[in-house]
C-alpha cells in the first residue's frame, strides 16, 4: 500500500516536470529570444589611427591628419516604447542613439543623434512615425530600413540590408565567412559602398565648395565605405565592426578635395566587452532553451518511470497477500453469519449419513 502511494506521488511529480520542460522549450524560450524592454544602455568605441578628416573651428573648415575616436551609444526609450500602438505594441522597441567623433585633443569633429523603432526579434528597423535624425542641430525626418545596430536572433548565413546614415538608405551586406573572436564564433558580413552621394543640405555643400573648391559653382560629396561586421549568430550582437570610409568633395569644374579618409575599428576593450556580454547572454539562452528543458525532461522521465515501478510493486505485494489489486484492503466475499454456517453443517452431515 505504501509503495503504491509513493509511486503515485513520484509519477505525478514526473508528469509535472515534463510539463514544465515543454513550457520552457516552447513558451518561455521563444519569448527570451527578443530584446528586453529593460535592456541596458550599450556603448561601443571605434578608433581610426592616422586619419585624414575635416575639422571646423571658428567657422572655418580645414583638413587635418591624426587619430580619431568614435563613440556610439544606444539606449531604450521606455516612454516612447510605451506609446507604441497597433502592430508595434509588444513587438517593437524604441531606441535613442547617437555618435560623437573626436580627435586626440578631445575636440568634436562630428556628431549625430537619432530615434528609431526596431523589431524585438530581428533587430531591424520598423515603420514608425516618430523616427528622426539630427546631424546639425535640427531634427529631420528619416525612413529607417534594415539592420542598424544589431542583427536578428538566430542570424543566418545570408545577405542582410544594413542602413547607412550618410546616404540614408539600406544596402546589402553579404555573408563572407565564420571567424572565432575571443572564444565566440562569429559570422562576418561585408557591405561595399562605392561612388555614392552623401545626402547633405544644399547650403552645406555650397559652404564646403567656398572653403575648398572656390572655382566650382556646384558640386557634391562622393562617399564610399567598406563596412565589415562580425556578428554573434545566437544573439545577433556585434562583436566587432570595421568601417573604411572615404568622402571626397567634387566640383563641377573637375576639382576635388578629400574630406575624410579613415578606417574605424572597434577598440580592443570594446571587442572584449562585447564578447563577454555575448557569452553571458548565450548561457542564459541555453539554460532556458536547451539545458533547462533537457534537465527537467530527464528528471520527469526518471520520476515517472520510478513511480510506475513502485505502483506495480505495490500491486504485486497486495496480490501476494491475497488482496486483489483492484480492491485491496477488503475481502472478496462477506463472511457468513453463524446461522448460515450451522445450516450448512447440518446439510453436510445429512448428506454423509445418506
Amino acid at each position: 500500500m505504501k509503495s503504491r502511494v509513493i509511486g503515485t506521488v513520484l509519477f505525478g511529480f514526473g508528469v509535472l516536470a515534463l510539463v514544465f520542460a515543454g513550457g520552457l522549450a516552447f513558451v518561455v524560450a521563444p519569448t527570451v529570444k527578443q530584446l528586453p524592454y529593460d535592456m541596458e544602455m550599450t556603448q561601443s568605441i571605434a578608433e581610426a589611427p592616422n586619419a585624414t578628416y575635416m575639422q571646423i573651428a571658428d567657422g572655418k573648415a580645414t583638413i587635418e591628419t591624426g587619430d580619431l575616436r568614435s563613440t556610439v551609444t544606444v539606449q531604450p526609450d521606455s516612454d516612447e516604447t510605451a506609446k507604441l500602438t497597433g502592430d508595434l505594441d509588444g513587438t517593437a522597441l524604441v531606441w535613442v542613439a547617437g555618435q560623437q567623433v573626436e580627435n586626440t585633443e578631445g575636440e568634436l569633429i562630428s556628431a549625430y543623434s537619432t530615434s528609431l523603432a526596431v523589431d524585438r526579434k530581428t533587430g531591424a528597423a520598423v515603420d514608425w512615425d516618430g523616427q528622426w535624425l539630427d546631424t546639425g542641430g535640427q531634427r529631420e525626418a528619416v525612413d529607417y530600413k534594415g539592420q542598424i545596430y544589431k542583427f536578428p536572433f538566430g542570424t543566418e548565413k545570408q545577405t542582410y540590408d544594413i542602413f547607412d546614415r550618410d546616404i540614408l538608405t539600406a544596402k546589402p551586406a553579404k555573408f563572407v565567412k565564420t571567424e572565432e573572436i575571443q572564444g565566440v564564433e562569429t559570422y562576418q558580413f561585408t557591405q561595399t559602398l562605392e561612388n555614392e552621394t552623401q545626402v547633405l543640405p544644399e547650403d552645406r555643400v555650397k559652404l564646403l565648395l567656398g572653403q575648398f573648391l572656390p572655382t566650382a559653382t556646384t558640386g557634391s560629396v562622393q562617399y564610399g565605405n567598406v563596412r565589415t561586421v562580425w556578428v554573434d549568430p545566437v544573439t545577433g550582437a556585434y562583436i566587432k565592426v570595421q568601417e573604411q570610409q572615404k568622402k571626397t568633395l567634387l566640383g563641377n569644374d573637375g576639382s576635388s578635395k578629400v574630406l575624410l579618409d579613415a578606417t574605424f575599428v572597434y577598440s580592443d576593450a570594446t571587442v572584449t566587452k562585447s564578447a563577454d556580454t555575448v557569452k553571458a547572454n548565450q548561457s542564459k539562452l541555453n539554460l532556458v532553451g536547451v539545458w533547462g528543458p533537457i534537465g527537467l525532461g530527464v528528471l520527469g522521465l526518471i520520476l515517472a518511470v520510478l513511480g510506475v515501478l513502485l505502483m506495480l510493486r505495490g500491486s504485486k505485494t497486495a496480490a501476494a497477500n491475497g488482496v486483489p489489486a483492484q480492491w485491496s484492503g477488503a475481502p472478496r466475499h462477506a463472511a457468513k453469519s453463524g446461522d448460515e454456517a450451522g445450516d450448512e453443517a447440518e446439510a453436510t452431515a445429512s448428506a454423509e449419513k445418506s
